[in-house]
């Protein structure tokens, strides 16, 4: 038997476990009618539905190249929407990200994805040293570019790289500001632990100083250890089990220095991968070790909450009368996939906008619908991400308004670089700095 024959058994074994999953799927094709990139390619295999078939034909063996179908595994912007209106409920999510973790045990990690994923991303400190070089280096790669208001963007000048707007890495990342921070907790008897995330730290510092901001309002105590890493979802998505396990062990090791009553993030992918994705995935990758990582993890998830919903859950807002003031901010609100779709959280976000008496808040069409980003998806397939992203611009010009928000840094930098390379005059903010700007010092 040769090896390839061999892998391929070995393969469909690892994939028998995804068996009945895949067996809930029922090829209705109702997945086509969401799906952000089978909207732009039409191709089958761009859809959940062909995946999950070619997922399927790698468990009995009827395909002979798993590369191929890791190629199309791949192209995927795990936004969730087929899981979401998918009326069998089938996990979609789960079963290509389990799928992903199988398929790269057995085809392996590019040299770069290896080295950036494992030897930079896995370690914190070499990761923020990188970053902290390449924030003094961009300009020399780079010139500025038209800036949504309030956002730093910059344009490769390499002539290959022309057609990307990017967001300025921030001239000092957030923990650069506050290494630290260990409060009581004060007038609501509360503590929460504060995951920054790579983006908000390195990126968009001041949604997390209008975060501190916020709870220290609201009489929230904060411990927020130093040396934060990566939530690691781009290991995970990349079907990197070896980074992903490290990032979650440090990032317990580091949280669990204090007691806390809730793990809050101002990142809807960060709140998605620790309260979803952690606790999903290590039952996968450490069946074989005791059950105390998994009891270590899961009561983390367990604590998890996004920033707009702790606020509005927990803590309760101070609201104004949005839209009285007749200068009042005209605001419209993108909901990011992870955090509608993946959490179901919708509502929270708004309301944090609508206690803003200076802002006016106006829906914006399919404001639900991805903006293209997905992660990696964008760096790999570039031209469909903008072409996705174009979309949400035109429907974020519509709604006439001054200032878009989100919750995602992801896609704040997706939508900055819509608003840039087409000129838009948009700012775009997270709806925790809107809200921060009506709470008094």
């Amino acid at each position: 038997m040769d090896d390839n024959v061999s892998n391929i058994k070995k393969i469909a074994q690892l994939m028998a476990e995804l068996a009945e999953q895949l067996e809930i799927c029922t090829r209705c094709g109702m997945c086509q009618a969401f799906c952000p990139l089978f909207a732009q390619t039409g191709f089958e295999s761009d859809v959940a539905r062909g995946k999950l078939a070619m997922l399927d034909g790698l468990t009995h063996e009827l395909f002979k190249s798993p590369e191929g179908v890791y190629e199309r595994l791949n192209k995927c912007l795990l936004c969730g929407s087929c899981e979401f209106n998918c009326p069998r409920g089938t996990n979609v999510l789960e079963i290509f990200l389990k799928a992903r973790v199988i398929l790269t045990g057995f085809i392996g990690l590019s040299p770069v994805k290896k080295t950036v994923l494992r030897r930079i991303l896995a370690r914190p400190k070499t990761f923020d040293r990188l970053v902290k070089l390449a924030s003094k280096f961009q300009n020399i790669f780079t010139r500025p570019a038209s800036e949504p208001v309030g956002i730093s963007c910059r344009k490769f000048a390499l002539p290959l790289r022309q057609e990307r707007n990017f967001v300025s890495i921030a001239p000092a990342p957030f923990h650069h500001m506050a290494p630290s921070l260990r409060t009581t907790s004060g007038s609501s008897g509360i503590k929460v632990a504060f995951f920054v995330g790579c983006l908000i730290d390195k990126i968009f510092p001041d949604v997390a100083k209008a975060v501190l901001k916020v709870l220290d309002y609201h009489g929230v105590g904060v411990f927020m250890p130093e040396g934060q890493g990566c939530c690691g979802i781009p290991a995970v998505s990349s079907g990197d089990a070896v980074a992903f396990n490290r990032l979650i062990r440090h990032n317990l090791d580091i949280f669990e220095a204090a007691d806390f009553d809730y793990l809050v993030t101002a990142c809807a992918t960060c709140t998605f991968t620790i309260k979803k994705i952690w606790p999903m995935m290590i039952q996968m990758m450490v069946r074989k070790e005791s059950a105390n990582i998994k009891s270590r993890v899961r009561k983390i998830a367990e604590k998890t909450l996004d920033i707009n919903q702790f606020l509005v859950s927990k803590i309760g807002l101070q609201n104004g009368v949005s839209g009285r003031d007749a200068k009042a901010v005209s605001v419209t609100y993108h909901d990011p996939c992870h955090l509608k779709k993946s959490l179901g959280i919708s509502s929270e976000p708004r309301a944090l906008i609508k206690a803003n008496p200076l802002y006016r808040f106006t829906e914006m069409p399919e404001a639900d619908v991805c903006c293209g980003m997905g992660g990696s998806f964008n760096l790999q397939y570039y031209n469909i991400s903008t072409k996705i992203g174009r979309q949400k611009y035109n429907n974020i010009k519509i709604s006439g308004c001054s200032t878009v928000a989100t919750g995602c840094p992801a896609c704040m930098i997706q939508i900055s670089d819509m608003i840039s390379r087409l000129g838009g005059r948009i700012a775009v903010k997270h709806p925790v700095e809107i809200y921060a700007e009506s709470l008094k010092n």
